[in-house]
């Protein structure tokens, strides 16, 4: 199911704002302040359902530069959400996160994202299901060990059988279209409206106590 498809049917007010979202926001009110650098600036890149909701979940986290709501995974060049929803791109919704490591760790990043969703669901997350929200940690040679760490710790607590989640390859990410950036921060009544219409906290509850 589409965001858009799951709005409009369950909050009419929350997918209008989303279709007409005002793509003409001012910089200064999505900016972020940022600290100096203490270490070097970073990427990383997660899937983990509906992409406003982890990049405003990595958003909070002390070290964190940036974080942008894109897709990766598939085989279009430079896919629209459109396509993406639509099927046959083979894209996940995905957040490409920059980091200062000499403020948080690359694994401090995986660690967090496991908390941030269901990874005991191979088919989307909480209210997004379909080929397009399937989550997975994209991770590049190097990352690779620490990710596959930090799904070994993650495994040790809800069990291998029940772990779906998987540590894939890093691909090439695409940024998706304006109206999707910091729409957490921009628009917070629509964007709580959704995640609590999607029961994401309760279901983080149950799946992580």
């Amino acid at each position: 199911m589409t965001h858009t498809r799951l709005i409009a049917r369950s909050f009419a007010v929350v997918m209008a704002a989303f279709a007409f979202a005002a793509c003409a926001d001012s910089q200064a009110q999505t900016r972020r302040e940022v600290p100096p650098l203490r270490g070097e600036q970073r990427t990383a890149i997660f899937a983990g359902g509906c992409f406003w909701s982890i990049e405003h979940g990595f958003e909070q986290i002390p070290g964190v530069i940036e974080a942008e709501s894109g897709f990766t995974g598939g085989h279009v060049v430079n896919p629209s959400y459109r396509q993406v929803v639509a099927g046959g791109t083979g894209h996940v919704e995905a957040v490409r996160v920059t980091y200062d490591s000499g403020r948080v760790t690359y694994r401090d990043l995986v660690d967090r994202f496991w908390r941030m969703i269901d990874p005991t669901d191979p088919d989307g997350q909480f209210c997004d299901q379909g080929p397009s929200y399937v989550s997975g940690v994209y991770a590049t040679p190097a990352q690779r060990p620490v990710a596959e760490a930090s799904r070994r710790a993650a495994v040790a607590v809800l069990g291998q059988s029940r772990f779906r989640t998987p540590v894939l390859d890093a691909q090439r990410f695409w940024r998706a279209e304006s109206y999707h950036q910091d729409y957490a921060r921009r628009h917070p009544a629509n964007y709580q409206a959704y995640a609590t219409g999607c029961r994401r906290a309760a279901r983080l509850r149950a799946v992580w106590g």
